[in-house]
């Protein structure tokens, strides 16, 4: 469990590799890469030195999402999830506002690939085979 010495929020993880885990969150390009991570982002804006770090439990690999559960139901703020036991996305949709929100990330001046040409267009020099041709062309 990290605890958060400033504000006493908490975040309840688990691992089978405990010493990978924690390199992670030792790491500031791991963090920047996985902002989307509340705890993750707390620890880019206030130090790891502003942390506290509590092992609750060791236990069977098989068993650390049914444990995780069980601290996550008694209180932390940071977890966004809280049945980690759950596949990913397991029951939730996202919402109207958000699937319009996706889409025009994709569309026009917003979309990466927008006005690369030649050179610069990451599909550039390269070729498709029979099989890929044959799958993308109109029947």
């Amino acid at each position: 469990m990290w605890t958060n010495n400033i504000n006493q929020k908490r975040y309840i993880g688990s691992s089978d590799n405990l010493k990978r885990r924690l390199s992670e969150y030792f790491n500031n390009n791991s963090l920047i890469k996985n902002n989307s991570m509340q705890i993750c982002r707390a620890l880019l804006k206030h130090g790891p030195s502003n942390f506290s770090l509590t092992i609750l439990e060791y236990c069977k690999p098989s068993k650390c999402l049914e444990r995780e559960k069980y601290y996550i139901d008694r209180g932390s703020e940071y977890n966004i999830i809280n049945d980690p036991t759950l596949p990913p996305m397991s029951g939730r949709t996202h919402s109207d506002s958000t699937k319009i929100i996706m889409s025009d990330t994709k569309k026009g001046e917003n979309n990466p690939m927008y006005a690369k040409i030649g050179e610069n267009h990451p599909k550039y020099g390269k070729t498709l085979n029979d099989d890929t041709k044959t799958k993308i062309s109109p029947s």
